[in-house]
């Protein structure tokens, strides 16, 4: 089975929310969500980032907006900005629970390349602390202390504005060009990051925060969960002059399995067709190249394709990069190796 080192899933709100019962349901499995150690070992996943993401408050047009995300046209209105102090409690819950799964010894928090070899090569899973959206970092000593926990990828932004940054609504059709730069703060967050060696996430960030990080940073430029904006015009995925600034930078971009940033009619309904997962691919690797292309899925955290309900199903995946005409050699650089060669480029270790 070929390993599956994956840029992105949200599992940890959903342990967080199951309380005293959260490791016994990461390692035994109840069949819920798409993503427990189960379910990992049957898909071949070895590893992938762990997401502190901190959810909006309940809005009275939810229902509404779902609605309007499975018929597009669509813009939704960005959520309010959530200040740290609300964030703080939510963030601090979910990076405990990625401590307890360690301490339990059901999966390794990686920090350092060496680590990240060593738990892959002993059959063990590999975490990465990653948080989307920075709105738990108030300041420099707070990205320190985050550091020092063992937060090593973070994405300023999610699709709401931060004190570092712009994020894009959920709309389709729709360009990311939308908002203004990084702010100072968000200026300062990019020289912290590269200072400490933390991976900057440009998955939902803007077009203006985008370049931003382009001009700023002295690391690889990332996308954890994005896809091609060519096939989906969602103001989530990446434009062709986006992705050719990830590539100049020796960067990658993680496919998100999302099934509305994957069809081209950006309707939130099941992906029906694994062939539109294989399009994006052959988009990716045509302007990022074979080392440039990862997968980042975005489990349980979005709609998956029919064929890809689980992480268990990851094999089906594989085998439809086969059937298409990839070689083991490319299959195993996006499904594993990519990741791990961006992350000790990053880590500088």
């Amino acid at each position: 089975m070929i390993p599956v080192f994956d840029g992105h899933n949200d599992t940890l709100q959903r342990l967080v929310a199951a309380g005293p019962d959260a490791a016994r349901l990461w390692q035994q499995g109840d069949g819920a969500g798409h993503l427990d150690l189960p379910r990992a070992r049957a898909g071949g996943l070895v590893g992938g980032f762990f997401a502190i993401w901190v959810p909006s408050a309940p809005h009275p047009d939810d229902a509404a907006h779902m609605r309007q995300m499975e018929n597009p046209p669509f813009a939704l209105p960005l959520p309010d900005e959530i200040p740290p102090e609300a964030a703080l409690p939510q963030a601090f819950a979910q990076a405990a629970m990625l401590h307890h799964l360690h301490r339990a010894e059901l999966l390794t928090i990686v920090t350092r390349g060496p680590d990240l070899h060593a738990t892959i090569a002993a059959g063990g899973i590999a975490a990465v602390m990653h948080m989307e959206g920075a709105e738990a970092i108030r300041d420099h000593d707070a990205l320190h202390l985050w550091h020092a926990m063992g937060l090593r990828s973070l994405g300023p932004v999610w699709s709401r504005p931060t004190r570092h940054g712009h994020g894009v609504p959920f709309a389709f059709p729709s360009s990311p060009d939308l908002g203004g730069p990084l702010t100072p703060a968000g200026r300062a967050l990019v020289a912290g990051c590269n200072r400490l060696g933390i991976m900057l996430d440009l998955s939902h960030l803007n077009q203006a925060g985008f370049d931003d990080i382009a001009r700023l940073s002295d690391a690889p430029l990332v996308a954890s969960h994005s896809a091609a904006h060519a096939l989906c015009e969602s103001s989530r995925n990446l434009t062709d002059r986006q992705l050719r600034q990830i590539a100049d930078s020796g960067g990658l971009v993680g496919l998100n399995f999302a099934s509305s940033f994957l069809r081209p009619d950006g309707r939130r309904l099941p992906l029906e067709d694994i062939g539109v997962m294989l399009r994006h691919l052959d988009h990716l690797l045509a302007i990022l190249g074979e080392g440039g292309v990862a997968f980042g899925s975005d489990f349980d955290g979005a709609l998956m394709p029919r064929d890809l309900p689980d992480a268990a199903a990851l094999p089906r995946l594989i085998q439809a990069m086969r059937h298409h005409g990839y070689g083991d050699a490319l299959i195993q650089r996006i499904a594993c190796e990519n990741w791990v060669s961006v992350l000790e480029r990053t880590w500088r270790d």
